[in-house]
């Protein structure tokens, strides 16, 4: 294994920093996946996305970000969240060298959650940390490495920053269209329902069970429809959101938010519940509205939400405005207790 320095190469360049780093992170994967092929497909990954955002790394802190992308990242793929993080825990304090408040930032936690979890994770591998260290040295050692595939990521991940910058480019666009044009429709207040492909109106209940592939138009320009591997979009431009892989037995709910005509559509997926939601709420500033939710038949616990009208610019101003930090989906259970609620940090995605 070269040595790799711990501080940033001259100029801050990603190909220099992807080429030097490499080796180092692919480690760290093999030991957080346990598989060779997926550990250089993780590292892949998680240098798209960092390519894509690096004019926006900060400089003294590029090692901080990349490691909470490829941590994060093999995180949201898995189904066995708990034993994962405990895990990923454990590679972190013993291959990573890394402080206990260090790896509760990575992670997002609290210290003592992840002092738990290494309690766990250490008892779980049957071995102190020193052997945990001479046993991730022998894997380090017996691992063939290939070439970092840098073309491949730089063009990827100009690829997903084409498509950031056009996003950015529809909202700013929508944030200079004339208040008149933004009136037509108010966040909830009853406007166009969300109608099936045929034209029929949905029934008075938010709950709609829909057959696989069936598309229902939810919002403008927008239509919504589910298969077994998950909910589907066909949006005009996407503003922010994250709908990749989550744990279906673990609750929880997505948020995205698109931008239409008149504003911007707001949706997402729920999953993890024990039976279909109550409802679903949206909240944003003071405005509180019941979202529309399609269900397959048979496939309880899990679905996609979204509000049936726009978000109008000025109010989308506000909450981010506010630190855009606000939780704003939460999904009930049958007996009214809330079952899930939206990350603070949806805009970041």
């Amino acid at each position: 294994m070269p040595p790799t320095p711990h501080v940033l190469p001259i100029g801050h360049d990603f190909a220099t920093y992807a080429r030097t780093h490499w080796s180092r992170l692919v480690v760290t994967a093999r030991l957080l996946t346990d598989d060779d092929g997926a550990a250089e497909e993780l590292v892949r990954r998680t240098l798209v996305r960092m390519c894509a955002r690096w004019r926006r790394v900060p400089r003294d802190d590029v090692d901080f970000h990349v490691r909470r992308c490829l941590v994060q990242g093999h995180l949201r793929r898995l189904r066995g969240r708990r034993a994962a993080r405990r895990r990923a825990v454990v590679v972190l304090r013993v291959q990573e060298g890394l402080a206990d408040a260090e790896i509760a930032q990575l992670l997002g936690c609290s210290v003592g959650a992840v002092r738990a979890h290494a309690q766990h994770g250490l008892k779980a591998a049957g071995a102190d940390p020193g052997r945990l260290r001479e046993e991730y040295a022998r894997v380090a050692r017996d691992l063939v490495l290939s070439e970092v595939p840098l073309a491949d990521v730089q063009a990827r991940g100009r690829v997903r920053r084409r498509r950031r910058l056009a996003v950015a480019a529809a909202v700013c666009a929508a944030l200079l269209t004339p208040a008149g044009l933004l009136a037509a429709d108010r966040f909830g207040d009853g406007g166009a329902q969300g109608r099936a492909a045929d034209g029929a109106r949905p029934a008075t209940s938010p709950v709609r069970v829909v057959a696989p592939g069936e598309r229902v138009t939810a919002g403008p320009g927008v239509r919504v429809w589910l298969t077994a591997d998950g909910g589907h979009w066909s949006v005009p431009v996407a503003f922010a959101g994250d709908d990749g892989d989550h744990p279906r037995d673990r609750p929880g709910v997505t948020l995205r938010v698109d931008t239409v005509k008149g504003g911007f559509f707001l949706s997402g997926l729920f999953h993890g519940l024990n039976g279909e939601p109550g409802r679903v709420e949206v909240r944003a500033g003071d405005r509180r509205v019941t979202a529309k939710v399609l269900v397959l038949a048979g496939s309880s616990g899990w679905g996609v939400w979204y509000a049936t009208t726009p978000l109008p610019v000025e109010e989308m101003k506000t909450v981010l405005a506010a630190g855009g930090d606000e939780r704003l989906v939460t999904v009930y259970d049958a007996s009214g207790k809330v079952a899930a609620r939206s990350a603070r940090d949806w805009w970041r995605t």
